[in-house]
């Protein structure tokens, strides 16, 4: 994939602003848009196959629990261009995020997500304090003419509480960030196909061996 332009650095210090300030930031559009299309095209046009059940927990603790999420789940591999330019682009936003808030993010992992309909995933953490390395959330949304009454909008509630305090339809180009162990969160049921990419910025894992 050709070159693409970057995100403008007043867009990150917005970004690092809302994060100091709130915690997170909702964003119509981020990335250049042939790559929101090129990503759409690539997960739009795998099939059953090509996903896996989403399940909870992780490692040992990884079970499926069809009464809590319904997804399906491919992860991104430096591989396949397209997800190449993707994991690049974070790159970049790691690096920029670092500079402004000095959060120590270490790496990214992403996957594509797919919500088939009738799909949802109830209310979760995606890290919780002292037990995961996971710090920052991500969440591109890959559904062009999305309306409301395709459900599938994104809940973010405010910590230790049943209040909303955000409610995100999942639009075309539309980029999520806030804090993982923070803000729990939920996936209404979709009432159609719903494509995203959910990522995490993570720290380094003091087990891991330092890159060389």
């Amino acid at each position: 994939m050709k070159a693409l332009i970057q995100p403008l650095e007043s867009t990150y210090d917005l970004i690092a602003d809302a994060l100091a300030d709130r915690g997170y930031c909702i964003l119509p559009q981020l990335l250049p848009p042939e790559l929101n299309i090129a990503l759409h095209r690539r997960v739009a046009r795998l099939d059953d196959a090509d996903f896996q059940r989403a399940g909870i927990g992780r490692d040992l603790d990884f079970q499926l629990n069809n009464s809590v999420r319904q997804d399906q789940t491919r992860w991104l591999t430096s591989d396949n261009p397209t997800d190449r330019a993707y994991i690049d682009q974070m790159a970049d936003f790691r690096l920029a995020i670092n500079r402004r808030l000095f959060m120590g993010l270490f790496d990214y992992e992403s996957h594509y997500a797919h919500y088939p309909p009738g799909a949802f995933y109830k209310k979760h953490l995606d890290a919780f304090k002292g037990q995961s390395n996971r710090v920052l959330t991500t969440v591109l949304y890959l559904n062009p003419e999305w309306q409301a009454d395709d459900g599938g909008q994104l809940l973010i509630y405010a910590a230790d509480s049943e209040t909303v305090i955000e409610t995100v339809n999942p639009n075309f180009g539309t980029f999520v960030i806030f804090l993982s162990e923070q803000f729990p969160h939920e996936v209404v049921k979709s009432l159609r196909d719903r494509y995203s990419i959910a990522g995490w910025f993570r720290l380094q894992d003091p087990l891991q061996a330092p890159a060389i």
